[in-house]
């Protein structure tokens, strides 16, 4: 599958009509479904049907936009109207939306099709697409691992060419950790900067939604069609939205002294070697086309994985008592009595890392334990923020793994949540401090799976993020490799 550019300039050119290249995708999802697994749902008829009003627009010798005909998968946890939106969950498993969530409704203004819902850790919980209450998606360089996770399905989608761009959501590095394990480029924004509204809750101080691509440039473009205030979303920011296409560059040798600094935590114990070999390879090539590296300490960083298990199953464990069997998904019929059919809807519906975590938080913020853990753990939320703020204040952006390793077998973790947990050890700091931060391929492992390098930013710095990881890519060959399925 070609980039979003070059599929654009054959539909202008009338090469290929979208309907042709929608149907080329649809039958690459039949064909690859089967060992990946990518889907909930496949959108085939209202995809056809959404490309079909695209040529139409074409004959009638119209302009179209950029994303108009190009096929993108959605994750099953943002609201699609008249479109089934599980969660990845059973406890909604005959859930269809009566309204459009922003970021949808956007792409659909914007001509996109969407081909289908992707799979995902149900509700967000988890680091591996094994989480889902319906199948386990597999990882495209090596079926018999996982994709990372949550938004695995949508990663695994990306790398196999089952859609030509993505969008994913990111609790604690879900889009950025399966970016990596699939080989993808991967984005989280700013916290605000992407709307929330229609965005089916985890932990709402830390869910963004945010794009994946092939490229830095596939990945720019979908970001730049979903960003922006929404009155809908009380924590939408109102700032102006740069273009991030027309920043991209080949180099940065306009930049006086870009200056980036390597986490010197993040490359301790833990860290898998061929990771750390990738990524400091990766750092070199970022040296030779100017950039100017030291080593940064961020102290508090390693305390962003407790603070996170305490801060986002608290906010979960509010969030997910909605799903009470009364207003929407399933209902235990076999109840005496209301509280009877609460818990047993509960107890049907979600499953085990989602109860697993309901009953963290509430722990975590019952009478008696809310100082000792959650107050506590938002005060550690601070201070990772304050250390984010001093490192900023002498470097542009900071670089490190994505993910501590490459990509593991599917079951190896799930007797061990705390060893899965460590998949984000990396990746969670960002979402606690809101900020931005970017997953790009910097190399392969010798058993062909792919290794991710994060970039972080300041707030708002997405388009220094893109600027930087488009050059590095430029001046590698990464992003060209595609898993042979």
């Amino acid at each position: 599958m070609t980039s979003i550019q070059d599929l654009h300039q054959q539909l202008i050119n009338k090469e290929r009509s979208a309907v042709e290249i929608t149907t080329e995708v649809l039958n690459r999802i039949e064909k690859f479904e089967p060992k990946v697994q990518s889907f909930l749902m496949i959108t085939g008829d209202q995809a056809l049907a959404q490309a079909k009003t695209v040529d139409e627009k074409i004959a009638r010798g119209e302009n179209i936009g950029l994303l108009e005909g190009i096929p993108i998968a959605i994750k099953d946890n943002m609201c699609t109207k008249g479109i089934r939106t599980t969660c990845g969950s059973r406890i909604l498993e005959n859930f269809v939306p009566s309204y459009e969530s922003t970021v949808t409704q956007k792409l659909k203004d914007a001509g996109a099709i969407i081909v289908g819902k992707t799979n995902m850790d149900e509700f967000a919980m988890g680091s591996s697409t094994e989480n889902s209450g319906y199948h386990t998606t597999n990882n495209p360089w090596d079926i018999t691992r996982v994709p990372g996770g949550s938004s695995g399905g949508s990663a695994a989608a990306v790398a196999s060419g089952e859609c030509v761009v993505a969008l994913g959501s990111d609790t604690g590095g879900s889009i950025r950790q399966p970016a990596s394990l699939c080989g993808v480029v991967g984005l989280k924004p700013t916290y605000g900067l992407v709307s929330r509204f229609g965005l089916v809750a985890y932990a709402s101080s830390l869910d963004q939604i945010g794009p994946f691509g092939r490229s830095v440039e596939d990945t720019a473009i979908l970001l730049q069609a979903i960003a922006g205030y929404d009155p809908k979303d009380s924590t939408s920011l109102n700032v102006p939205i740069p273009n991030y296409l027309q920043s991209l560059h080949p180099n940065f040798h306009t930049r006086s002294k870009l200056k980036i600094g390597i986490i010197q935590e993040t490359f301790g114990q833990g860290l898998d070697n061929e990771v750390k070999e990738s990524v400091e390879k990766a750092i070199e090539v970022l040296q030779d086309l100017g950039a100017e590296v030291q080593v940064i300490s961020c102290p508090r960083f390693g305390y962003g994985l407790p603070a996170y298990y305490i801060i986002a199953p608290s906010e979960a464990s509010a969030n997910l008592a909605r799903y009470d069997g009364v207003k929407y998904g399933i209902r235990n019929e076999e109840s005496a009595n209301l509280l009877e059919m609460y818990t047993k809807t509960r107890a049907k519906g979600f499953g085990t890392e989602v109860k697993r975590r309901i009953m963290l938080g509430t722990y975590a913020l019952s009478a008696g334990y809310y100082d000792a853990y959650y107050l506590k753990a938002q005060k550690v939320r601070t201070l990772i923020k304050e250390d984010f703020e001093s490192a900023f204040a002498k470097v542009d952006l900071l670089i490190c793994p994505t993910s501590p390793t490459t990509a593991f077998k599917t079951g190896e973790k799930t007797e061990d949540p705390l060893n899965m947990y460590l998949s984000d050890l990396t990746t969670i700091p960002v979402n606690l401090a809101g900020l931005p931060a970017l997953s790009i391929p910097c190399g392969f492992d010798r058993q062909n799976l792919p290794i991710g390098m994060q970039l972080i930013g300041n707030v708002l710095k997405e388009e220094l993020l893109l600027q930087v990881a488009y050059a590095y890519e430029q001046a590698t060959q990464w992003h060209e490799k595609r898993p042979i399925l």
